[in-house]
């Protein structure tokens, strides 16, 4: 299988109800299905930040600025339209004063638009149950470490 190093830049999208943004693509190449938050490569010229950005905006039509500039590196290795993507990904939060706020995919390549199924707000809590791998499977440590606040993190004992 060919391997492509591709570094990318993600956000992970919550709403005013700390739901998380989640794409449902179809691998074109296999029909395999999975769950990821919006995002993509970084193109030459780009910083982490400007692709996050862009990409959050061509996926969902969301306003870009606001992703905030505070990024977690993960290292990716992910099977894609019979391809092997191997990388750094920089991962973004951005938080939305609205609740499930509605989408828009114009700016999606013709091979996005064919390939993303949906889109879903996802309660933090539910993501083990979804019927399809969700990508990074660590997409909850991320967030605990880019909103250490929120309430998917665990209580801690006050002595």
């Amino acid at each position: 299988m060919e391997t492509t190093h591709r570094p990318a830049a993600r956000v992970i999208c919550l709403d005013a109800a700390h739901r998380l943004l989640l794409l449902h693509w179809r691998d074109p190449f296999d029909g395999t299905w999975l769950w990821e938050p919006p995002g993509g490569g970084i193109e030459p010229g780009e910083t982490p930040l400007v692709a996050a950005r862009r990409e959050l905006a061509e996926e969902t039509g969301l306003d870009p600025a606001v992703v905030i500039d505070r990024s977690v590196l993960v290292d990716r290795d992910v099977q894609w339209n019979g391809k092997r993507y191997t990388g750094t990904e920089h991962f973004f939060v951005a938080q939305l004063a609205d609740e499930e706020p509605a989408l828009v995919r114009t700016g999606l390549l013709p091979d996005e638009q064919a390939n993303l199924d949906t889109h879903s707000w996802i309660a933090w809590s539910d993501l083990e149950s979804l019927p399809d791998p969700v990508e990074p499977p660590q997409l909850l440590t991320l967030l605990s470490t880019l909103v250490p606040n929120g309430p998917w993190c665990a209580p801690r004992d006050v002595p």
